[in-house]
């Protein structure tokens, strides 16, 4: 082998990569996932999202001053740079930048995927990537009429008129309707994220990854969102609640939460030299557009093509997180890759979790480094991890990411 240079996998036909070039996450953590405007209803973006930092700056030993930058998504905040503003309340120098990412759904998927390419450019940087979402605290936004008054509206334009822009929910009525996704496929997939989520809550699996908040004196440190109570006769009651006669309701939908994950990036030499023993190395990113009718089934395109780069069968992909926004959308873009369903997301998704918007594709990645490291613990081996997340607007961001000791 090379001097600096380190195969991507156990086989020797695996491509060798330069490890001054070869992005890995180190470490990653994640607050707990709570309903907006429950538990966490009272801290802004900022306060959500600098325990993450400290704890991922004590938790990697890294030198404060020697992260090149924070790179952090947000979709919904109050502007004003928060990856800067959160950075400063964590207690980094005043040296170190921040640069907040707007990809919307993708955004904290994206903001790694920016800091992978980054560190690809060379030059042994190091950064703190993910995002971060209070939708409790979300400023109301308004556009400003003709005569000086205010328009308040609850979400964003995405497309120009003409594309279609629908509504998150009729969006993945479209998805269900186009792909043919029964009522009964939905029911199931949702009612086993939940039973997923609190299986591995009360298996002690997500303790590793939550950072706890204290919010008015009470430790906030699980996610409240799994269901215990949920059964099928239950799920079967609900009405649709988007489209009339429709099959998306509010049991097989995601909830709003509030939210923040970040993860620490660096190339595999500095990795080494740092002392870190293990992590994910970034093989590969992907974004792609799809028509905004169909926004929920970007995520598979964007899969699609990342794969195929990499020479990669979907069946292959041990690790899946895919952003359970909708069970319609999750199924129509596994059914697309030919991944059986109920190989994804095996500690449970969004949909028992809550959609943190910015924070949810950060969250995806933190979640495959404590699964990655659980099933080496177990049984060994360098499992391959796929995290995919479909976009408002119709796009989709995924990532290719293989776990190693380092």
């Amino acid at each position: 082998m090379m001097p600096g240079r380190v195969p991507l996998g156990s086989g020797s036909s695996m491509p060798e990569v330069d490890e001054s070039r070869q992005p890995v996450i180190i470490a990653a953590l994640r607050t707990p996932i709570c309903r907006a405007n429950g538990q966490l209803r009272h801290l802004r973006a900022p306060d959500l999202l600098a325990p993450v930092i400290r704890s991922l700056i004590e938790s990697a030993c890294i030198d404060p001053a020697g992260v090149n930058d924070v790179i952090m998504g947000n979709a919904v905040g109050g502007g004003g740079n928060v990856a800067r503003f959160a950075a400063l309340q964590a207690g980094l120098p005043i040296s170190v930048p921040g640069l907040t990412v707007d990809r919307q759904c993708g955004s904290g998927l994206d903001a790694i995927a920016l800091a992978a390419r980054l560190v690809g450019a060379g030059g042994d940087p190091l950064y703190l990537a993910g995002g971060v979402e209070s939708i409790s605290t979300a400023p109301a936004r308004a556009h400003r009429t003709d005569d000086g008054g205010l328009d308040f509206y609850s979400r964003a334009t995405f497309v120009p008129p003409g594309f279609g822009d629908p509504d998150m929910g009729v969006a993945a009525e479209n998805v269900a309707r186009t792909f043919g996704i029964s009522r009964e496929r939905q029911d199931e997939y949702a009612l086993r994220s939940h039973r997923r989520a609190l299986g591995a809550a009360a298996a002690g699996k997500l303790a590793r990854e939550i950072v706890p908040l204290e919010n008015a004196g009470t430790i906030v440190d699980a996610d409240d969102g799994p269901k215990r109570s949920l059964r099928a006769s239950l799920m079967s009651r609900f009405p649709a609640v988007f489209v009339p006669d429709g099959t998306v309701t509010a049991a097989n939908s995601c909830f709003d939460a509030d939210a923040a994950a970040a993860v620490v990036i660096t190339s595999l030499k500095r990795a080494r030299e740092m002392g870190a023993v293990d992590g994910l190395l970034v093989l590969g990113c992907e974004t792609t557009g799809v028509h905004p009718e169909l926004l929920g089934i970007g995520a598979a395109h964007a899969a699609e093509r990342l794969l195929a780069q990499h020479g990669v069968a979907a069946t292959d992909v041990e690790l899946i997180e895919f952003n359970e926004a909708f069970a319609s959308q999750s199924i129509a873009c596994l059914d697309h890759l030919g991944i059986d369903p109920g190989k994804a997301n095996a500690e449970g998704g969004a949909l028992a979790l809550g959609h943190g918007y910015g924070a949810s594709g950060a969250v995806l990645v933190t979640r495959l480094l404590t699964q990655a490291r659980n099933l080496s613990e177990n049984s060994g081996g360098a499992p391959l991890g796929l995290a995919m997340i479909s976009i408002a607007g119709g796009m989709g961001t995924a990532a290719l990411l293989r776990y190693a000791r380092l």
